[in-house]
């Protein structure tokens, strides 16, 4: 089952996947306006820039997120992992073998991410 995000929080799910590959402004300006929910006026009153360079570098930022996402997959498998990981919860433990051993093994796979 493929999950439908709203925009922000896709963002926010992508950014923690990919901040890593990001420079440190576009973190900045990504952790403060989808995070912080600053308004890209008080986002370039804090950096010394006008509204229009912030915009442009959430833009050109959040398109290099959906890019490394094309890419990578890492929100769409990481998003498959924990729906078969749901429905495999729910298989075991109707079954009548369900033991605490299961519990654990999947909580071990659950803690993976």
């Amino acid at each position: 089952m493929f999950r439908l995000f709203d925009k922000t929080t896709r963002m926010n799910l992508l950014f923690d996947f990919y901040q890593g590959l990001l420079t440190e402004k576009q973190k900045a300006y990504i952790t403060l306006y989808y995070l912080d929910d600053f308004s890209l006026g008080e986002i370039a009153e804090e950096f010394e820039v006008s509204r229009q360079a912030v915009y442009d570098n959430i833009k050109r930022t959040e398109e290099s997120l959906e890019n490394y996402e094309n890419k990578l997959g890492m929100l769409e498998k990481y998003t498959r992992r924990e729906d078969l990981l749901q429905k495999l919860s729910k298989i075991l433990e109707n079954e009548p073998f369900y033991d605490k051993n299961i519990d654990l093994l999947l909580k071990e796979l659950k803690e993976i991410d």
